[in-house]
């Protein structure tokens, strides 16, 4: 659980995230770049956001798969359940 919440930190990141659940369909890097630098305005290099990805993957945010050449992303939000659960919203909140 620490993971998510380290990965959470990072705006970056919360801006991968965005733009992945923006997207009902898996998306290459090239996708996700450009996502990122036209509605996030988020510009970083090829290397940077795939040091990015990495850590999201390690917190099981994101999950990627290679088809062919190409290598996939997408959002995982099963990880945030486990937030959700911890610190339930009470009905008054709601």
């Amino acid at each position: 659980m620490t993971d998510v919440y380290e990965a959470l930190a990072a705006p970056t990141r919360r801006a991968i995230l965005d733009a992945l659940a923006a997207s009902s369909t898996e998306q290459t890097l090239f996708e996700l770049l450009n996502r990122l630098r036209y509605d996030h305005q988020v510009t970083l290099t090829r290397q940077a956001i795939s040091q990015h990805l990495q850590v999201l993957e390690e917190a099981g945010l994101v999950h990627r798969r290679r088809s062919g050449r190409t290598v996939l992303h997408h959002y995982d939000p099963t990880p945030l359940v486990q937030i959700a659960r911890r610190w339930p919203v009470s009905q008054e909140e709601s």
